[in-house]
């Protein structure tokens, strides 16, 4: 089971790679959204703002998400971290309902190019 410290370490390593993105991924990137990540065999939540093609985690809290963010993920540690390392398909994995994703429609729509 990975560790807050390594889902953190993944959140960092998303960014790097969302900040050297091109294209659609780069565009999709380029929200400015508040953000959460809820991973749920750790009952804990990443909080902060998906802005200038970079995720800038501002909290870290125990439990659920403590308000409603734009963008709203919840998943495992380790499914985090595979996502990240390329283990896992993010596509796939929200398809099948490993991880879940919500936010608004247009978001929704916008962020379809990072699948």
């Amino acid at each position: 089971m990975a560790t807050i410290t390594e889902c953190r370490s993944a959140l960092d390593r998303l960014s790097d790679k969302l900040t050297r993105a091109d294209g659609d991924v780069r565009g999709a990137a380029a929200l400015d959204r508040t953000l959460s990540c809820h991973i749920t065999d750790l009952d804990t939540t990443f909080t902060g703002r998906l802005a200038d093609g970079r995720i800038r985690v501002e909290d870290t809290v125990a439990g659920p998400p403590p308000a409603k963010a734009q963008i709203r993920l919840a998943m495992t540690g380790d499914d985090l971290v595979a996502v990240v390392d390329g283990g896992l398909n993010f596509a796939k994995a929200w398809a099948s309902g490993r991880i879940r994703l919500e936010a608004g429609f247009r978001d929704l729509l916008r962020l379809r190019s990072l699948l």
